[in-house]
């Protein structure tokens, strides 16, 4: 850990000098100050006005005098501290008034009107604290935030900022397609297709789609997501943008130091379902969390050079079994997980024309695998673990000038992503011993397989904009590039699958007695081979993506009471030429978006825009990872070519790549097993089961038609009302096409009686089973299918051969109503919304194909994430001075069931014969119950309530806050509505409709203790 942590300290290093070299604007925000004058009637006359804009915290003084004009901007703002806003009447009837308190977040121009009324000009009437700042006045983005006092009261697990997003509208728990995917999503997608964005600079290690650094707590100044209809300066997302703002330093000198603990059992409730930990991983009820940071931040220069540094450290302890009853061994594996992270924000102002901000974040993270597992038949070794290592690097520096005639803004982020998914314990061949029933007794030797990706990135871009009469223009480009380079494959070493006799079986625990058994052994065996599995080609590649992208965008008002955004947004993604050299360059996306304020309290919007997404590198990792040049694989698509499945201008040696290989070769006993080097030279003899090529025609970026309207309405005691009706028309969406796919398969449902059921059920093996089952109609051998596919198995091809494609369809309608009142130290805050909505599609994810011979339309359904009613309350009070008590509450409706075949019916999951391709070790089987349609179903609702309860006290020369927060108190058991992996979801379901099996469920009752001091 200290060694990779020294790796990303150059950087850092780096960085501090570039501080000293260039004047950086500091993480960009605005204010658009509309004054009211009670006094006056909205047509006549304005006397004039002084506006002020003042930041104590950072020393921040700005004055705008309006003649004749009711409106002032302030742009760009930084971000740090909080902002006071006045108005003064410059006539003798007088009129001041102020907003207190307002934090900005980056990105974000707030629209605030000031109402005027008559008072001595020496007299400034502090108005509410945010009456008048929470409508949004100046277009027609669905957005929503927490800010620090907010995230400060709310219960959140581990101090993980990412799960903070599920109390916000349009955003709900996701289920994932491997354990680490995101924990959220938005609008019903796939939480991959968020653009993750840090102070609205790329946060997003692009090989999958998550975050690069795991943002924590401890760095939030503000956590955003932007749903629907965002300025034309945020892209490369078709479905939500998710921007943390961080904090930064100010005039006051402050130290943080804290320690939050999770102690888990026995304080915790018991499941008999596993948890999750921070990285998405499953936990037994063994598990406990420590954690520890200090913050310290102050002025190293009053009023122009300000700091702030963060570190945190969570050590996570686990138990793992390891259960192999044949072999006599029953013994518990301890694991450990660590996560360092740390971060540096530098602000300085320059001039009073330029200000500077240096940012750094180093994460290393290592999460152990050590052997057995969750519950009983755990059989891995310790010598078969591993380790997955996710290590993170950024540093970003913006530059950025304030003036009477432009703005002008630089932004560049050199940053690192390293991700070992599986660091083996040891290197060698891998062993999987089975006795004569067929399963596992042991797991020993190695995890069996790579993956160890890089990725280095660059980012920059440029933001220019000014004030024209009554149009405040904007124009913008950015670019951003990635290098990619993984080793994957199977194991160069072999993975051998033996199986043991009665009397080896009882001698190898003999042998070993109390201890484990070791390769030696094994090998000194030599048992029956039953599979021997070698990687040939154990490289390490990949290809750069390099995103560009132009915007431009006008905000005019042509009127106190209306606003209008007109922009464009043009993008192009390198990865959309892979297989055909040409690449999709005509991604323009114009975006339009209308406000309108009829009177003081009330706002009515409504936009329609284009919104383009990026491609996840994955689509084209796989298709270069899972990929070959043989002679056999060309012969094939010759013939795909000549039958039309292929365009006919293909060219075969853009879409091959001499990727990953691994093959399985013949032999009886470990001592006649060939090596890899010496089967490589039979490389050309051997079939695979699916070989993934790059597609001939390109790729299409995904995108999205964005509809909204909505209205806003301010209420007494700061509450605000809003209701917002959004519809997405997404196309292009990623999607598996199998270009040798066997003939549509229909079962014979008028065999499936349940008489025929529960025959099949009653008989004595699968191999019965499915003899009867073919009989009857209701299963298609493989042998049958690759009959009807289109060209041949040969050596060297193979027997599916998939191609991702751009051409998945999605819709999402909602409806959202919300009521807040903004949370604030000693007074009752209140966040209810509400929203209904319905997400179908024709893919899912990047690996999903049709069920049965690319019918994609017989697929068109429910969304994985598809939630229907989702109700969200958070509420804080102040019972007594010092205390503060939080509740936060969310009711969903279940998530889809996916209904599949049971083995225990027809002796098979596949049912068509078509095989299983690689990407449904995520996605699980993509056959279906017969007679049943795509995600049919439906789980029960789910209920969570979450507490926090938190009591402060002035200790000493600072303050002590202790915290208690208790995740679902009411102990439900609940089988949706919390993050999962579709591989475990109870989403997936044996059957055709009939009472749902539960085999996992979310997080049941938990404890988390926390003690902060600041001083």
């Amino acid at each position: 850990m200290i060694m990779r942590i020294s790796r990303g300290l150059a950087p850092l290093a780096a960085g501090f000098a570039l501080l000293h070299m260039a004047a950086a604007a500091a993480q960009q925000a605005g204010l658009h100050v509309t004054v009211i004058d009670q006094h006056l009637p909205q047509s006549g006359e304005a006397p004039g006005y002084e506006v002020r804009v003042d930041n104590a915290a950072i020393g921040l003084h700005m004055r705008q005098r309006l003649a004749g004009g009711r409106q002032a901007r302030f742009e760009p703002l930084p971000t740090t501290g909080r902002y006071r806003v006045s108005a003064w009447a410059l006539d003798e009837a007088g009129g001041s008034v102020a907003l207190d308190d307002l934090q900005l977040r980056s990105g974000e121009v707030r629209a605030v009107q000031l109402l005027l009324r008559p008072a001595p000009l020496e007299e400034v009437q502090v108005s509410a604290r945010r009456a008048g700042a929470l409508a949004n006045r100046l277009n027609a983005e669905v957005a929503a935030s927490l800010d620090s006092t907010a995230l400060a009261a709310l219960p959140i697990a581990g101090r993980d900022a990412l799960t903070s997003l599920v109390r916000m509208p349009n955003v709900a728990w996701s289920t994932g397609f491997f354990p680490e995917a995101p924990p959220v999503s938005i609008n019903g997608a796939n939480g991959l297709y968020i653009n993750y964005l840090l102070d609205s600079i790329d946060n997003n290690e692009n090989f999958l789609g998550g975050q690069k650094f795991p943002v924590p707590l401890g760095v939030v100044q503000q956590a955003t997501v932007l749903a629907n209809n965002f300025s034309s300066e945020f892209g490369r997302s078709a479905n939500g943008i998710v921007n943390f703002t961080t904090r930064g330093g100010t005039n006051e000198r402050q130290r943080e130091v804290y320690g939050q603990f999770r102690p888990g059992r026995p304080i915790d409730s018991p499941s008999r379902f596993r948890q999750r930990d921070l990285s998405g991983n499953a936990v037994s009820d063994d598990f406990s969390r420590e954690q520890y940071g200090v913050t310290v931040s102050g002025p190293m220069r009053k009023d122009w050079t300000h700091y702030l540094l963060n570190l945190e450290y969570t050590d996570e302890s686990n138990a793992y079994l390891l259960d192999s009853p044949i072999l006599g061994l029953l013994r518990s594996i301890p694991g450990r997980n660590r996560y360092a992270l740390g971060s540096l924000r530098l602000d300085q102002r320059v001039s009073a024309l330029w200000a500077a901000t240096l940012r750094a974040h180093l994460g290393r993270i290592a999460l152990e695998r050590p052997g057995g597992g969750l519950g009983g038949g755990n059989v891995t070794f310790p010598s078969a673990g591993s380790a997955q290592d996710r290590d993170s690097s950024l540093l970003a520096l913006t530059m950025g000038r304030r003036g009477s005639r432009y703005d002008y803004e630089l932004v560049a982020q050199f940053s690192r992503f390293d991700w070992n998914y599986a660091r083996p314990s040891q290197a060698g061949p891998q062993f999987v011993l089975r006795d004569e029933s067929g399963l596992p007794i042991a797991v020993l030797g190695n995890p069996g397989f790579v993956f160890d990706s890089r990725e280095k990135s660059a980012q920059f871009g440029h933001k220019l904009s000014w004030q024209s009469g009554n149009h405040r223009l904007k124009l913008g480009a950015e670019f951003l590039q990635h290098e990619f380079s993984l080793a994957g494959g199977g194991n160069p070493n072999g993975n051998f699958t033996l199986d043991l006799t009665a009397d080896e079986v009882a001698l190898l625990g003999n042998t070993s007695g109390t201890s484990l058994p070791t390769i030696a052994e094994i090998v000194a065996f030599d048992p029956l081979v039953a599979n021997y599995a070698v990687e040939l080609r154990p490289a390490r590649f990949g290809v750069p993506q390099r995103l560009w992208a132009a915007y431009a965008e006008d905000e005019w008002h042509p009127d106190e009471r209306w606003t209008v955004t007109a922009g464009v947004r043009w993008d192009k993604d390198s990865l959309s030429g892979a297989g055909s050299g040409r690449e999709d360059k005509d991604n323009f996306a114009p975006r339009l978006a209308v406000n309108f304020r009829p009177d003081q309290l009330n706002v009515m919007r409504a936009g329609i825009g284009i919104f383009y997404d990026k491609l996840t590198y994955a689509v084209i990792s796989d298709a270069l990872q899972r990929n070959s040049d043989s002679v056999g694989l060309r012969s094939q698509l010759q013939q795909l070519i000549a039958l039309g499945a292929l365009p006919a201008d293909t060219t075969i040696d853009r879409v091959l790549f001499p990727g990953n290989l691994t093959v399985n070769p013949a032999c009886l006993r470990i001592t006649e097993c060939p090596s890899g080097s010496e089967v490589a030279l039979l490389r050309e003899q051997f079939a695979s089961n699916e070989i993934r090529i790059k597609n001939p025609s390109g790729y299409e970026n995904p995108y999205s038609v964005q509809i909204m309207l909505g209205w806003q309405r301010e209420l007494a005691n700061e509450l605000l009302f809003s209701v917002d009706a959004l519809f997405n028309r997404s196309l292009h969406l990623v999607r598996l096409r199998d270009l040798n796919a066997p003939a549509p398969f229909a079962a014979n449902l008028a065999a499936l009686t349940p008489q025929i059921v529960a025959q099949l059920q009653s008989l004595p093996d699968n191999a019965a089973r499915l003899t009867l089952a073919h009989e009857l109609g209701l299963v298609r051998t493989p042998a049958e299918a690759d009959a009807s596919r289109p060209v041949a198995i040969v050596p060297g091809g193979a027997r599916q051969i998939t191609v991702s494609e751009t051409a998945g369809t999605s819709t999402y309608r909602a409806l959202t109503l919300r009521l807040t009142r903004p949370l604030q130290p000693g007074a009752v805050g209140i966040d209810l919304a509400y929203t209904l909505s319905k997400l179908e599609n024709d893919t899912d994810d990047i690996n999903f194909r049709a069920a049965d011979a690319n019918d994609f339309t017989a697929d068109y359904g429910p969304s994985a994430n598809d939630r229907r009613h989702a109700l969200s309350l958070v509420g804080t009070i102040s019972p007594r001075a010092g205390w503060e008590v939080t509740v936060a509450a969310l009711l969903q409706s279940g998530q889809p069931i996916n209904f599949v075949p049971d083995g225990r019916i027809f002796g098979t999951q596949d049912l068509n014969g078509d095989g299983m391709s690689f990407g449904e070790n995520y996605l699980g089987n993509s056959d279906r119950y017969p007679g049943t349609g795509r995600n049919s179903g439906r789980l029960p609702w789910s209920s969570n309530i979450d507490v926090g309860l938190r009591y402060n006290r002035a200790l000493g020369k600072g303050s002590a806050r202790l915290s208690v927060d208790i995740f679902n108190l009411l102990d439900s058991n609940n089988w949706s509505g919390f993050a999962n992996a579709a591989t475990t979801s109870n989403q997936i379901q044996f059957g055709g409709g009939v009472q749902p099996v539960q085999r996992n469920a979310g997080a049941r009752r938990q404890f988390q203790i926390a003690l902060d001091y600041s001083f």
